[in-house]
This record gives C-alpha cells, structure tokens and sequence, in this order.
C-alpha cells in the first residue's frame, strides 16, 4: 500500500528535549511554541501523523520563528500519534481516529485563539497528514499564505478551491502525491491568475523528507534545507 511510506523514518519522539520554544495550551490544544510572542504574524506548522514532538519537525519551528514569525506547532492528536511497532492499530485503524477534519476544525480554533492574541496575519504549513489540514484553511481567509509539503490525500478538487497563496514541495519518489499529481496541481494553480500558486518537485527524494531525513544522508538534508527555504521564503512573501 502507499499508505505505508507515510510511516517510513519515524521519528523518536521527545517531549522534553526537543527545541528551544515551550508547550503551552492555545485554542483548547497543547501546541510547542517558540518565537517572539509579541509578533503579529504567526505560522501555524501542522505535523504528519508521528504528531509534534518529533524533533526535526520542532527545530524547523525555531528556525521558521528566527524569522521574526510567532510559530505555533499543535498537538492535533491529543497525545496519540501514530506509533508504527504497534501491530494491532495499523496506520488504516489509527486513521479512523484521527481525521483531518477533526483537524481542520481544531485548527480553526487555533487561527481564531491566535487572532484574539493581536495576530494579524497567519500562514500555515502542512506535513503529509497536516497538509490536508492546511489545504482546507486555504480555502477561505482564515490563513493569507499555505505551503504543502509531501502532502497526503490533497486533491485536484481541493486545490481548485484554494483561495490563498499556496505553494507545494513535492518528493520525486511519492507514492502519496505522485509526481503526475503535482503537475495536475500545477496546471489547475496556472489556470488561477487569482492565486499565487507554485509548485516545485524535489529530485531524488521520498515522501516525508523535510522533516523525516537521516541526518548521515547529506544529499536528502541539503534537499530538505532547501525546501525549508522555499517555505521561508514563501511565508516572508506573503506575510510580511
């Protein structure tokens, strides 16, 4: 199944070690945060199913909040990520439990709780799992810019309703968002001189790699520190 290249690389999850920011309940939710909290503008960083403890997913919030952006990454699995070496929930089992639309309404609460804090402008960012979340935020004005990375179960009716700036990293090896797939979304994002819309596919890489990578892999970690940029670079685009 493709599914199961969303499982590949986990990630040792940390709840104490990882990042230079704090966990703190916003919007009903426990979330990592780390940025200046008087900054208007905020990032919303929506995890793929290993959920927000993972640490490479936390250092690239601090890196993303070095920017000057408030940068808030939500527990959307209330404490229950996806464990792989559990046989008896399999990723198809832990899915019925966690929906992306249970997360997008979560994170709807968190837009709304960021706004009530001064925030004026927010972008988000999508993992995988997180990316349907976010591609449903872009949908109308609750976010002013969207970044996809790998996405899971995105479709060609979804980005044909995407009103916000949007932007999508792809992996040439995906079998979830296939590379055929992202040059539909392209094609869709050219047809709407109404939406920025950009996509980019990264050679020689799978589903997963920017916050999934082994770090003795040089090739893959200079590939996700440039899709990093691209994320950065698309958020200080259209947020700042």
């Amino acid at each position: 199944m493709s599914e199961t290249q969303c499982c590949e690389n986990p990630p040792t999850l940390s709840s104490t070690t990882a990042g230079i920011g704090c966990v703190a309940e916003i919007g009903g939710l426990k979330a990592y945060i780390t940025g200046p909290p008087d900054s208007k503008l905020a990032v919303l960083l929506v995890s793929d199913v290993f959920g927000y403890e993972a640490p490479k997913l936390r250092k690239l919030a601090d890196k993303v909040a070095s920017h000057g952006f408030y940068v808030v990454v939500p527990d959307f699995f209330y404490g229950d990520p996806y464990v792989p070496d559990n046989p008896e929930r399999p990723i198809a089992v832990w899915r019925q439990s966690h929906g992306t639309d249970k997360g997008f309404e979560d994170a709807i609460r968190i837009v709304s709780a960021l706004r009530s804090e001064g925030v004026s402008t927010i972008g988000a960012a999508g993992f995988c799992w997180g990316a349907k979340v976010v591609v449903e935020l872009g949908k109308s004005d609750h976010i002013q810019a969207a970044v996809l990375l790998h996405p899971s179960r995105v479709t060609v009716d979804d980005i044909k309703e995407v009103k916000a700036p949007i932007t999508i990293l792809g992996a040439e090896h995906d079998k979830m968002s296939p590379p055929e797939l992202l040059k539909q979304f392209e094609e869709i994002l050219s047809a709407k001189p109404e939406v920025d819309g950009y996509v980019k596919i990264f050679a020689g890489v799978e589903h997963g790699w920017t916050v999934r990578y082994k770090d003795e892999d040089e090739a893959v970690v200079k590939s996700a520190e440039a899709a990093h940029k691209d994320m950065l670079d698309w958020f200080t685009k259209h947020l700042k």
